[in-house]
């Protein structure tokens, strides 16, 4: 790159700027020049790559490029407004009956958003209430009240989002139920929605920003058998009323005994299919008795009260229920993959 080629660049942009003849293509001419990706940026960027010795000239040619356009596409802006449909005494535009049609392409709740919808609706019928708390968390609500070790592998820095050494952004909503607890007394029945942030590195599964729902059952007589009765009936709720439910044995430091639910696939109905794999199930989360630690944390007596919590991500149930294969297509905000799910 040298002076000369910068000069060149000029002409061209100041002339199809020139020749741009609506507000459309005056701005496609300037999304081209001055857009993220546009050329003038670009020329910003490669001039470090210019030898030293043309490097000065170099830049006060692209600065003087950048100012001419953008002094020319002003005075065009300008004059584009100054050619609109004149106001009438009112003060209203004049409507140009000439103009043709533009169709309004209808919108729709975000797959998420969705989700979270029928989450909230389905256990709201079986007496639960939503309960809510903040993404920046204590190192004491996310960690230390669920029973976490010190030594837990999540508290790493690899792991969470640490702000300093006593907070950080919250890993799951389990914090909310820490929260409820603290404030109110058995029995307890709630579900917490809600943003949640780790270290994982962005594929077509896993995503720093994420969301989760919690839910938590606390009263004198609740069972495993009242976990396993209301995760059953929210699957035929949400899957339909074919879906079958598995419970698996694991570990979490919150929960005990502990387990990993899964649905049977919705879509070949258990068979075996690419979206379970052929296994013919598809894993949810996990779920557990609450641990008689995390009771004695808030206050509650651990003797008196027995209580249920379940986690699972959202994201996940969204990509299962609606046949997404890549998680990134929920951020990207292509409206093209909103339009697939109106209805």
């Amino acid at each position: 790159m040298d002076v000369g080629s910068v000069t060149k660049k000029r002409d061209i942009a100041l002339a199809e700027l020139a020749a741009a003849e609506n507000t459309a293509a005056i701005e496609a001419v300037r999304v081209r020049y001055l857009g993220r990706n546009g050329l003038i940026p670009a020329l910003m960027k490669d001039l470090k790559n210019v030898a030293p010795a043309e490097r000065p000239a170099v830049g006060r040619e692209i600065n003087a490029f950048k100012k001419t356009f953008t002094d020319l596409l002003a005075e065009r802006t300008a004059g584009q407004a100054a050619t609109r449909p004149p106001a009438t005494a009112s003060g209203r535009l004049m409507f140009d009956s000439s103009l043709p049609g533009v169709w309004r392409q209808p919108g729709t709740r975000h797959p998420v958003n969705r989700v979270i919808e029928d989450v909230v609706d389905i256990f709201s019928n079986l007496g639960f209430t939503v309960a809510d708390g903040p993404d920046i968390e204590t190192e004491y609500h996310n960690f230390d009240a669920l029973n976490t070790p010190a030594d837990h592998p999540s508290r790493d820095i690899q792991d969470t989002f640490w702000l300093d050494d006593k907070y950080l952004l919250r890993t799951q909503t389990s914090p909310v139920q820490i929260r409820v607890m603290e404030r109110q007394k058995p029995p307890v029945r709630v579900i917490a929605p809600g943003r949640c942030y780790r270290r994982d590195a962005t594929d077509a599964t896993h995503s720093a920003n994420f969301h989760q729902v919690e839910g938590l059952y606390v009263d004198d007589n609740v069972s495993m058998a009242d976990l396993k009765g209301d995760i059953a009936y929210f699957a035929r709720r949400l899957m339909g009323p074919g879906v079958k439910v598995r419970f698996r044995p694991h570990f979490f430091p919150f929960t005990e005994p502990s387990v990993e639910y899964d649905f049977s696939c919705h879509r070949c109905n258990g068979k075996g299919c690419r979206l379970c794999k052929n296994s013919g199930w598809i894993e949810i989360s996990g779920a557990g008795m609450v641990h008689p630690r995390v009771f004695s944390a808030v206050g509650y007596d651990p003797d008196t009260v027995r209580g249920y919590a379940f986690g699972m991500g959202i994201e996940r149930i969204a990509m299962i229920k609606y046949g997404i294969e890549d998680i990134r297509l929920l951020y990207e905000n292509d409206v093209r993959l909103l339009e697939q799910l109106i209805g």
